[in-house]
């Protein structure tokens, strides 16, 4: 008697292997899934500023060890250097999450060092699941939305019984989702993003205490049309800095990728009027660059057939709130959730579909603090809503 052929593996291809993409990966991660993600550059470069999350998902302490801090506080200093906002003790507002009911702390991190945390996660073969397989130099061009055939720029075909778009403001898999293009346009704002050696600043006023102290936290210095955000990451050794300017107020022309180059000699120029601290802060950066800030409209959809987007691909986050990768991570969490039972790969389109459309209504936004900090999961939405539908009924 001939022997049965085992099913093959639900396979799950996610384009896009940054924050979000590898989010998805951990979230869906099970013994009886392959998961493949086609990264369009070959991950060898290092880019990108601090990032910060306050989520509570399970992989907190394991995110602290890869070098996330715990941000305890924050203090506002207006142009003419006075400290605007602080505590009665003089020292910097605390921001006591874990304590409140956000039940969370907020976690700092250097956005690479985040990023080599989650990969880790995703492809370590000792947790449970199957690991991820990460294909780099695999430039994605377009998808098939209702079969799960994503094409790529050399020709070649890889099919998935699921397809997260996690490719970012620029997504390839946006126009197959929606059927036509959907670009992101200018804001006004342009950011310069400056990251900056701990001993290139021990002896400015202000900032050699944030970077040294046992507590770290977020300092601000706002203006009437600019403003300056910073904070210490990778365990105090490096100040973050994201500064903001209007376009219309800029003495450069900036670029759209997270890598141009900015000129400290314009940047003083657009902060001429702000403290001779931050200036001297400014001049310690080795490496300085700027980029334009892009926003969406909200999209009509996020899915199709067996195509989901997430994260910026979905709904482009500006770095005001810090909530870009938490956002995504809330997206990975809730398809692990509404695909936490599904493991055949004869799995039909329509139940596909069905589940990608509960993702979508369980991340649509709500209260601006409580989505923040205080969204629980697809699960607690998903019972939240249940219980308000049957309210409604009963009235």
């Amino acid at each position: 008697m001939p022997t049965a052929t085992p099913p093959r593996q639900f396979r799950l291809i996610i384009v896009g292997g940054g924050i979000g993409g590898l989010a998805c990966a951990i979230a869906l991660r099970a013994p009886d899934r392959e998961i493949i993600i086609l990264e369009a550059s070959r991950m060898n470069k290092e880019v990108g500023a601090a990032i910060s999350i306050t989520k509570s998902w399970g992989i907190e302490d394991e995110l602290k060890r890869g070098g996330g801090a715990v941000d305890s506080g924050f203090q506002i200093f207006r142009t003419d250097g006075h400290l605007q906002m602080k505590s009665k003790s003089q020292k910097p507002i605390p921001l006591p999450f874990k304590t409140s009911d956000y039940d969370a702390d907020r976690l700092c991190f250097h956005r690479v060092d985040l990023h080599e945390s989650l990969k880790g996660l995703a492809t370590d073969p000792s947790r449970p699941g199957n690991p991820a397989t990460i294909r780099v130099a695999s430039r994605v061009l377009s998808c098939d939305c209702e079969s799960g055939i994503v094409t790529l720029e050399n020709g070649e075909t890889v099919q998935g019984d699921l397809v997260v778009g996690a490719d970012g403001i620029h997504s390839k898999i946006r126009a197959s989702v929606l059927g036509k293009e959907v670009t992101a346009s200018p804001t006004g704002l342009s950011a310069y993003r400056l990251i900056i050696p701990k001993e290139k600043l021990l002896t400015i006023p202000h900032v050699s205490a944030m970077m040294t102290d046992d507590n770290p936290w977020t300092t601000m210095l706002l203006g009437r049309d600019c403003r300056v955000v910073m904070g210490p990451c990778r365990e105090q050794s490096l100040l973050s800095i994201v500064a903001l300017v209007p376009d219309q107020l800029m003495n450069e022309q900036a670029s759209t990728s997270w890598t141009a180059q900015g000129s400290l000699e314009d940047l003083l120029k657009s902060f001429d009027d702000f403290p001779p601290w931050i200036k001297d802060t400014f001049k310690a950066c080795p490496d300085i660059s700027l980029w334009q800030l892009r926003d969406m409209e909200a999209l009509p959809t996020w899915y199709k057939g067996r195509t989901i987007l997430i994260g910026d691909a979905a709904h482009s986050m500006l770095p005001l709130q810090g909530q870009g990768a938490s956002q995504s991570i809330e997206d990975a969490e809730a398809l692990g959730y509404f695909f936490r039972d599904i493991v055949a790969a004869e799995e039909k389109k329509d139940h596909v579909t069905r589940r990608l459309e509960q993702v979508f209504e369980a991340r649509n936004p709500a209260e601006f603090m409580d989505y923040n900090c205080r969204y629980s999961g697809a699960e607690a939405w998903l019972t939240g809503s249940r219980a308000a539908a049957t309210a409604k009924s009963a009235a």
